[in-house]
């Protein structure tokens, strides 16, 4: 169990996931997501995007009229949207009763990689097509773009009084705000914190044109098997859109309500690599992944899932795996797993949904795999990857969520399964 500091108790330090609110391009529930998982298919498909043209993305179809009316939705943004339906999702899943619930002791904490984007494209876009004339411009885009707007979103539509922000922390974004929660409930700040991570990066073109110019977009004919991490013939990122939310409540406030317990967030670590604007640096990623497992008091053998970052990239690709195998010598009990493979890159969601996907394993003891691995790289191996199907295991107990993103920022979260004690 993880060392508790002095003046903590078990129940004021420990904390446990309990609700789950999901979109993805595999569905629009955990237990969707999970069947798309280990059923092997790939949410990925060919989509177009104003002044960029023909190209590939994960895409969300959710009911957006679930939780929200329609002047709501006009007003806010897709983020926002997104961040709704998860966090209604979660509560829901929690089987927390809402209507009693203090609002104030609640508190939104959303990871994203960037907000505001999307809006500004289509206001520019609309004003081109009046002569560039002012007066079309929305009296709303400062509420859409404030770096707030997710989560303010989500506690103008739940009557929450408590805290919210979001947390930019490029790609690492959704473990980001899942360690803020953890902290903010220790802390006594709040008894309830819904936190994770959203993305609607694939509503402005200005991301694919980036990607594009950096040569780090994928292509292929065949859109599903277009992410490939690990894979000799991969070409670069896919960009999704997505979001997933987690209920997090301290261990004592979940079993007196006899919560079903997801999990339990034993270990955590942020660090940043201070090296290059894109290019990560292995050194710095084995850091915080041994950081991660020293607080969790877990030697790397404990850990069985390692959930990986792995984009597609040529050299993203390669340095993780060089990282990865200076902590992962040889093979043993843990598995290695790509969720993007799948769905693509969801940015500030990415590394929520990927713990997700992940977390029945405790359950079910399935490791899923990393699809489209036809040819592994030399570069890239890793002792215990699962490729194309998905491993029975003998037991799952510790699964380990690695993130990276850009500007160096790197995150690892680990948990454990909850056995009652």
């Amino acid at each position: 169990m993880v060392k508790i500091p002095q003046g903590f108790t078990p129940e004021n330090w420990r904390v446990v996931i309990t609700g789950v609110g999901l979109t993805c391009p595999l569905g629009n529930s955990l237990a969707e997501f999970r069947q798309g998982l280990l059923a092997g298919r790939s949410g990925i498909e060919r989509y177009e995007i104003r002044y960029f043209g023909a190209t590939l993305a994960g895409i969300c179809r959710f009911d957006e009229n679930k939780y929200q009316k329609a002047k709501d939705r006009r007003r806010g943004t897709r983020a926002g949207s997104i961040a709704i339906y998860c966090s209604q999702e979660a509560v829901r899943d929690a089987r927390l009763d809402w209507r009693n619930v203090d609002k104030s002791r609640v508190g939104v904490y959303v990871g994203v990689t960037e907000h505001g984007n999307v809006e500004t494209e289509n206001e520019i876009y609309l004003l081109s097509q009046y002569n560039y004339d002012l007066q079309v411009w929305s009296h709303y885009h400062n509420p859409r773009t404030v770096a707030n707007n997710p989560a303010g979103e989500v506690t103008l539509n739940m009557g929450i009084t408590g805290p919210h922000y979001c947390l930019g922390a490029a790609c690492a974004a959704g473990n980001v705000a899942l360690i803020h929660g953890v902290q903010m409930l220790r802390l006594g700040e709040v008894d309830i914190a819904l936190a994770g991570g959203v993305s609607e990066s694939i509503h402005t073109f200005g991301i694919f044109a980036s990607f594009r110019s950096e040569g780090a977009l994928a292509w292929h004919e065949d859109p599903t098997k277009a992410c490939r991490p690990f894979d000799r013939d991969r070409n670069g990122i896919v960009v999704s859109e997505g979001g997933c939310m987690f209920v997090l409540e301290r261990l004592g406030d979940a079993l007196r309500r006899g919560a079903f317990i997801y999990g339990e967030i034993v270990g955590y670590s942020l660090a940043s690599d201070a090296h290059d604007y894109v290019l990560p640096l292995p050194e710095r990623q084995a850091e915080c992944i041994r950081a991660a497992l020293q607080q969790a008091e877990l030697e790397p053998s404990e850990i069985d899932i390692v959930s990986t970052h792995a984009t597609g990239t040529l050299a993203g690709d390669a340095l993780e795996a060089q990282a990865l195998r200076s902590i992962w010598h040889s093979p043993g009990r843990t598995r290695f797993n790509n969720t993007k493979s799948f769905i693509g890159h969801a940015m500030g969601a990415a590394a929520a949904l990927e713990l997700a996907g992940n977390l029945p394993a405790f359950q079910d003891n399935i490791c899923h795999p990393t699809i489209n691995l036809d040819n592994l790289d030399p570069a890239c191996e890793l002792p215990g990857l699962v490729a194309n199907y998905p491993e029975v295991l003998a037991e799952v107990r510790t699964i380990l969520n690695l993130s990276f993103g850009m500007l160096g920022i790197n995150s690892a979260v680990i948990v454990k399964k909850w056995e009652g004690k």
